[in-house]
């Protein structure tokens, strides 16, 4: 069974245009995409990788790193008018 985890991103435009992606929950995670949803998608995958390397060295997860309730999910997105 796959463990699920909340993971809080802070995204800003840049000097580029691009959207930039890091999190306070698991350091190390940066992603860059066109779209806030591309660099979401990154950002999931970044930080994928960066657990499992964790888990592969035998290191303890970040504190920030939540593990999620696989009832409840929690969203925030945001709505373009």
């Amino acid at each position: 069974m796959t463990q699920e985890y909340r993971l809080h991103l802070q995204i800003k435009r840049v000097e580029n245009g691009q959207h930039l992606a890091t999190s306070d929950d698991l350091p190390g995670l940066v992603a860059q995409g066109r779209t806030v949803a591309e660099t979401v998608e990154i950002a999931r995958d970044v930080a994928r990788k960066l657990i499992e390397s964790y888990r592969e060295h035998g290191d303890v997860l970040p504190k920030g790193l939540q593990a999620m309730d696989a009832e409840t999910v929690e969203l925030d997105v945001p709505v373009g008018v």
